[in-house]
């Protein structure tokens, strides 16, 4: 039985732009025209751009917030569980609960929460450790880290069609635009 040729599948569609201005306009015009999955990739960070694309609020300052809250308490939990009940020691004539002298490692421990909280929600958050992305098909895209701005509708976009995605970049008047393939 023979099959016909199998169509490849596609992250999505890119177009490359050549100044900071161009990528911003395209993805204005991106989110108004109801796209709502795409990325911009540039060499440098150009204020603004997260808010023409409709970035949604950061997580990351949450988790760091609540890995710190919890490492003040675990801090805290443990100064009190060991001065009070494993191995109550009195140094000095301080009572056994006495809060004033359990700041210093409660604030260790809450930096440090903090800090691993940071780390393991960027990641995560992230899709990290991701070794290699589709993007990095297209051949082009080896100026984005050099003088070249990029904007890709990825295919997971309800409204995503590889034709019309197409025609509407080439709309935008790019340098190019590339489909991206998943292979």
């Amino acid at each position: 039985m023979a099959h016909g040729p199998i169509e490849p599948q596609y992250h999505g569609v890119m177009a490359e732009f050549e100044t900071p201005e161009q990528v911003m306009e395209a993805a204005e015009k991106t989110r108004s025209a109801g796209y709502k999955q795409f990325d911009c990739y540039s060499p440098f960070p150009i204020h603004g751009l997260s808010d023409a694309m409709g970035v949604e609020e950061a997580k990351v300052p949450w988790a760091v917030f609540i890995g710190g809250f919890i490492g003040a308490l675990s801090g805290m939990a443990l100064q009190i569980y060991v001065n009070s009940y494993d191995y109550p020691m009195n140094v000095g004539g301080r009572d056994d609960l006495s809060w004033p002298y359990f700041i210093p490692v409660a604030f260790e421990v809450t930096i440090l929460f903090a800090a691993f909280s940071a780390l393991l929600s960027m990641l995560g958050l992230n899709g990290l450790p991701r070794p290699h992305h589709p993007v990095f098909n297209v051949p082009e895209f080896a100026r984005a880290s050099t003088d070249r701005f990029f904007l890709c509708i990825e295919a997971q976009d309800p409204k995503f069609d590889l034709q019309g995605a197409s025609d509407f970049l080439k709309s935008l008047n790019p340098l190019s635009v590339s489909p991206v393939s998943n292979d």
